[in-house]
């Protein structure tokens, strides 16, 4: 950015620049949807992978909460450790342990020996989407800036869209252990990439000698636990547990040290004054807006197939790959385009009232909708994928001083990865609830010796009394239950729409109150005809 005449305003590129831009991009996109795909794999496979290791309910649900919660404990210090360790360390001999792990899990039949792995595994995974992203910022040239941002950007939803597809092909042919042995093919070569295309930068002993370990570790532990007792909570009853109230209160008190230490440290590693900035702070909210916002695409319409329709993962991941990944093509080039000519703030109207519309249409939403009623709202989602996150990082990053970009790429990374999993965990909270909401005031409805309920029972007695008369009247008991939960889950996912339609709006709110950028590579370029009127007026326009 040195030819740039407001580089002290706009963000600036740090380290050399990458040899090959080709192989840095490669990187980024095999690191981002690397990270998103197996991530996204392990959750829709585990009723798979509890079978395939013998695991109980609960075993499960742990082995699950530590992949992620690991995660979420490394991804905010890796902006840290790429700067002082280079990004060749952070992701060339991590690649291969990576991929080694991911090689043996399979064949782990020991528990505790399984989420030891689990977690090892989740911490390496957890460095690859915030290292790539330091990718395009401290190796690309300018003009590759946006285009990466973009392949960066869509990994969530392209991962949300074709992670069912995928699960089902690797169970029903090639086998449940490629839901981890695909990474054992990727991991090296994204780790070659980034060999092939980043300068290899000397480690930065000045600032290593200054690190603030407790901050990147009370930081670190503090959303993970919060994550942990909030992806728990749904299954052991939130406050009536105590392992769920020691992790979130646990996790509370840790975060409050954590800010503690950041205005007491001598060289605070992510001081919270970064977050003062009206505009950054107005970005983050929208980022955790926007991975709220799109569990109507990750949780609502995959959920409501699975739970409702019965479809297997391999079924209803082919409407969302066919209508919601494949698109992603076309749009994404679109969504360039419109950066490239309009305010970033507009772009992200457009998306967040895409995904608004989308939600709206999912209130409609009645037990005999199926498959093929869903193509407009994934459709209209895969716009709002496209045209939401990108314009979010842009605006983000235009507003960020480039002196505290590790500060702020670590609350980034809280609000993407922490805001996703913690949203996800709350979304089944939501849903578990209003079920048994509706499941009362159905019930309610139908008392004991009720016309319409006696008619009701009759007339499926009848249907089942070919099949044997003497269970006729226990088989229509149970079928008429069986409605009564059907409309409630439908009436469950009509409330989880209707809450992600008032999440997009709030955020439509947020963006509102986001003021323009500074100039800088990101400031849109006027059109011609308006530099024809800019001319004529007596402005220069490059």
């Amino acid at each position: 950015m040195a030819e740039n005449n407001d580089a002290d305003r706009g963000p600036v590129s740090r380290g050399g620049v990458a040899p090959q831009p080709l192989f840095a991009v490669a990187a980024v996109l095999l690191g981002s949807f690397l990270a998103n795909f197996d991530s996204r794999l392990t959750t829709v496979g585990l009723p798979d992978l509890r079978g395939a290791f013998s695991l109980s309910f609960d075993e499960g649900a742990w082995l699950s909460t530590a992949g992620i919660g690991s995660q979420i404990f490394i991804a905010p210090a890796v902006a840290w450790l790429a700067t002082v360790f280079g990004l060749r360390r952070v992701l060339g001999i991590p690649s291969l342990v990576y991929a080694a792990v991911s090689l043996t899990l399979p064949f782990v039949r020991d528990y505790p020996t399984l989420i030891a792995l689990s977690v090892v595994h989740g911490l390496l995974l957890g460095t690859f989407v915030p290292a790539t992203l330091m990718i395009v910022f401290r190796n690309l040239p300018i003009r590759w800036w946006l285009p990466a941002i973009a392949l960066y950007s869509i990994r969530v939803g392209f991962a949300l869209d074709t992670s069912s597809s995928l699960v089902g092909f690797y169970v029903d042919h090639l086998g449940w252990q490629w839901v981890y042995w695909q990474s054992v093919v990727i991991a090296p070569l994204m780790g070659l990439m980034v060999y092939l295309g980043t300068p290899n930068d000397p480690v930065n002993r000045a600032l290593l000698r200054e690190a603030d370990w407790g901050g990147m570790l009370l930081l670190g532990a503090s959303v993970g636990m919060i994550y942990a007792g909030l992806d728990q909570g749904n299954r052991l009853d939130w406050l009536g547990s105590g392992t769920v109230m020691a992790l979130l209160v646990g996790g509370g008190v840790l975060f409050v040290a954590f800010v503690i230490n950041e205005v007491l440290a001598r060289q605070p590693w992510a001081h919270v004054s970064v977050l003062f900035s009206r505009n950054i702070g107005l970005s983050l909210v929208v980022i955790l807006l926007y991975t709220l916002t799109s569990l109507s695409n990750s949780s609502l319409v995959p959920n409501f197939l699975g739970n409702v329709i019965l479809l297997r993962p391999e079924q209803s991941g082919l409407l969302l790959l066919t209508y919601g990944a494949l698109p992603m093509f076309v749009l994404v080039p679109i969504s360039i385009w419109l950066l490239r000519h309009f305010d970033a703030r507009v772009v992200t109207v457009l998306g967040f009232a895409c995904f608004a519309a989308a939600n709206l249409w999912g209130t409609q939403l009645t037990h005999d909708w199926a498959r093929e009623d869903f193509i407009g709202i994934v459709l209209l989602q895969a716009v709002g994928q496209s045209t939401t996150l990108l314009p979010i990082i842009i605006l983000a990053v235009s507003n960020s001083d480039p002196s505290r970009a590790t500060a702020f790429a670590a609350y980034i990374q809280i609000m993407r990865l922490g805001g996703a999993e913690i949203g996800v965990a709350l979304m089944g909270t939501w849903l578990r609830v209003r079920e048994q909401v509706h499941s009362f005031y159905l019930g309610q409805n139908l008392e004991v010796g009720d016309v319409n309920v006696v008619r009701a029972l009759q007339q499926l007695a009848d249907h089942f009394a070919a099949h044997g008369a003497g269970s006729a009247q226990a088989r229509a008991v149970g079928t008429l239950a069986s409605f009564v939960q059907r409309e409630a889950n439908v009436l469950a996912y009509i409330d989880g729409f209707w809450l992600c339609f008032w999440l997009a709006m709030a955020a439509l709110g947020f963006i509102a109150l986001i003021t323009r950028a500074p100039p800088g590579p990101f400031t849109p370029a006027p059109f011609g005809f308006a530099k024809m009127l800019l001319r004529k007026c007596g402005v220069r326009v490059a």
